[in-house]
């Protein structure tokens, strides 16, 4: 069954399947792009950190600098989310202006977005998960 067919005849089922392989495309961008083992490191060390505040909660300074130590590793952290992100917007942005243009014309017009999000959403859980990327 040619794509065409499969929008005009099942818009929902085809964009769950074109969900599918964004996601999946987004989610190998980002296993390659991304050091896995240092951004576990650095979750690691915001875990350690952030029971460390439960202890100190009556102490607002020590509060304070475990928070400035919490601090530090944003901006590493947001460089490894960001560097994925730049290879995958232009390609989604496009895409996102194709998908609207040819489900204009479906029984699913109106909600068409919101399938597209919602399967996204499941799907990037469940391959992130069994490509280790939480």
């Amino acid at each position: 069954m040619p794509l065409t067919e499969l929008i005009q005849n099942n818009p929902r089922i085809a964009i769950i399947i074109l969900s599918l392989i964004v996601t999946l495309f987004i989610t190998i961008v980002t296993y390659f792009m991304t050091d896995r083992a240092r951004m576990k490191e650095i979750k690691a060390k915001q875990k350690a950190l952030r029971v460390e505040i439960k202890k100190f909660k009556h102490d607002p300074a020590k509060m304070m600098e475990l928070n400035k130590q919490m601090m530090e590793d944003m901006p590493e952290q947001l460089k490894h989310s960001f560097k994925p992100m730049l290879v995958t917007i232009v390609p989604l942005l496009l895409l996102l202006g194709w998908l609207r243009a040819t489900f204009a014309e479906t029984v699913i017009a109106s909600t068409w977005i919101w399938w597209y999000i919602g399967s996204s959403i499941v799907f990037s859980m469940i391959l992130r998960k069994v490509a280790g990327l939480q």
